[in-house]
């Protein structure tokens, strides 16, 4: 079986319907060729608010299920395509209590379910725990037009256990929407690292460009897909672009029978890791 996906790297404005607009356009573009899941880069609606500590950005927080949601969903079934849709949430249940989210919305315009960031950076140009409460979801896996696909955002990356977890609990593909500017070293190695370890696919959107003044590390986009044996198959340039690749998942099972990795593994020997926890 194949699978159409698409990774949406963009430029954004201060405008957050603007935003919006534009990624609705690039959902029917996407619908045009045929895409059968498309995965927006992290916060994709705002600016990457967390280059700075400013109490006025918390009212774009929104609501899962809200506004902007809504429209993703009106798309995603009228154009027939599932949307990972990366956004500033406020719980509903706790006011007063956001997180960055990323919503998985089926292409019949169901939310299927959320996954909230788990690892928060603190660093010049990324104050995100000054915004986001650490997500308290884990790491679930959803299906999705047949497919199981799990989500990690950003800074997550750089945690191997998220996408062993994901694997493990059947995941196919494992999407990483991003917004960074920061270890462009690591940014391949990692993606390919983790569908490496893994035995699955892994797709990583980053944001482009430069959003604020005096930002010293512009989002350098490369966006990219690999596949289970760590390959990359298809990469994305530094501008504003909708990268889609064809993933043939057949490819997961051949991988896993000359490098069966996940059935090796040793876990009567990993609990040593919670004596430093």
């Amino acid at each position: 079986m194949r699978v159409k996906i698409a990774l949406l790297q963009m430029v954004c404005s201060a405008e957050k319907e603007k935003n919006v607009e534009k990624t609705l356009k690039y959902l029917e573009k996407a619908a045009a060729q045929n895409v059968d899941i498309v995965c927006l880069q992290e916060l994709f609606s705002t600016l990457y608010i967390a280059h700075t500590e400013n109490e006025r950005y918390f009212e774009l927080a929104e609501t899962i299920p809200g506004p902007t949601l809504e429209k993703l969903q009106n798309s995603a079934r009228t154009n027939g395509v599932a949307v990972i849709a990366p956004i500033f949430e406020v719980d509903s249940e706790v006011p007063g209590t956001y997180y960055n989210t990323a919503a998985v919305i089926d292409r019949d315009g169901r939310i299927v379910g959320k996954y909230r960031k788990t690892h928060l950076p603190q660093l010049p140009e990324y104050q995100e725990k000054y915004y986001f409460k650490p997500g308290n979801l884990g790491y679930p896996v959803f299906q999705v037009g047949g497919h199981r696909i799990g989500v990690y955002i950003c800074y997550d990356r750089h945690f191997l256990e998220g996408p062993r977890v994901m694997a493990l609990r059947g995941a196919e593909i494992v999407f990483i929407p991003t917004c960074t500017g920061f270890y462009p070293e690591l940014w391949e190695l990692e993606l390919r690292a983790h569908a490496s370890f893994n035995t699955i696919f892994v797709a990583g959107v980053n944001r482009v460009g430069v959003e604020f003044e005096g930002q010293k590390h512009p989002y350098y986009g490369n966006s990219m897909v690999v596949d289970p044996s760590g390959q990359v198959i298809a990469r994305a340039s530094s501008e504003e672009q909708m990268l889609i690749a064809e993933l043939d998942m057949k490819r997961i099972v051949e991988r896993r029978r000359r490098a069966p990795f996940l059935r090796d593994r040793r876990p009567d020997l990993c609990s040593p890791l919670m004596e430093f926890s």
